[in-house]
């Protein structure tokens, strides 16, 4: 039998000086059926013209004006034909060429339906130099209210789930991930799995990272998703919990580079 095709959806905005290393992650892929949806919020810069230049497994480009990211993913879904659907930001790139082939492996399991795995924060402007590590682990019921989450950059569904479970609420404007995959894990229940790698390799930066401002934005938004599915967690625990976490991922570091 053909191999699933997988859709990796990238969402940009005036992403000239980045999406390269996205374009050329996915093309060095070792996994023959890929298919890359770029949808770009009417760029005004070079960046439609980079995708042209480099995007050798781009099936589709859809350039208008949007909502934010979030309805950008929606309308890659709308367009995404592959049984298994990827999100890579036009900021990111994948960690090593055997990434979606290893995903894919796990999918072999007509059971699991989420697939996530690892991933560390880069220097935007020196992308050797890691800054965080995200290590997750597998899901068990209840962690978000414990405060643990998987790492949405490494998340990959199978086209069916978004189905049942509705795409993005672009209502979220900087949390609109996490609230999805509260809804996919805690409401829904998604039978997951969890791949101990590194497969992607974020910019630091972004709408949430630039400022104390949106961080916050952020966590209110967060706070208010959790509501919104019935999920009871404290404020300061919550604060801590993400306090914590932080602190833990950059130890990661230290810790990768004092075995280096």
């Amino acid at each position: 039998m053909p191999p699933q095709t997988i859709s990796i959806i990238t969402a940009c905005f005036r992403s000239e000086a980045t999406i390269r290393d996205a374009l050329e992650s996915v093309n060095c892929q070792t996994y023959p059926a890929i298919d890359h949806v770029i949808i770009d919020g009417a760029s005004n810069d070079r960046t439609i013209d980079i995708v042209k230049e480099c995007g050798k497994r781009v099936v589709h480009i859809t350039s208008e004006p949007d909502r934010g990211i979030f309805d950008a993913y929606n309308k890659g879904l709308a367009a995404a034909k592959g049984e298994i659907c990827g999100i890579l930001n036009s900021d990111d790139f994948y960690a090593s060429p055997r990434v979606i082939e290893h995903v894919m492996g796990v999918f072999e399991d007509p059971l699991i339906e989420a697939v996530y795995a690892d991933l560390v924060y880069v220097d935007k402007d020196d992308t050797t130099k890691v800054v965080r590590y995200w290590k997750s682990r597998a899901y068990s019921c209840g962690d978000f209210a414990r405060g643990f989450t998987p790492a949405h950059p490494s998340l990959f569904l199978r086209r069916d789930v978004y189905r049942r479970t509705g795409g993005f609420n672009p209502d979220f404007r900087l949390a609109g991930d996490y609230e999805y995959m509260l809804r996919a894990f805690h409401t829904h229940g998604v039978k997951s799995a969890y791949l101990p790698e590194i497969v992607v390799k974020m910019r630091t930066g972004g709408a949430t990272g630039g400022s104390l401002s949106s961080i916050k934005k952020q966590n209110i938004e967060i706070l208010r998703a959790l509501e919104s599915q019935g999920v009871h967690i404290s404020k300061p625990i919550f604060f801590l919990n993400k306090i914590v976490e932080r602190l833990v991922q950059r130890l990661r570091v230290w810790r990768l580079r004092a075995s280096a």
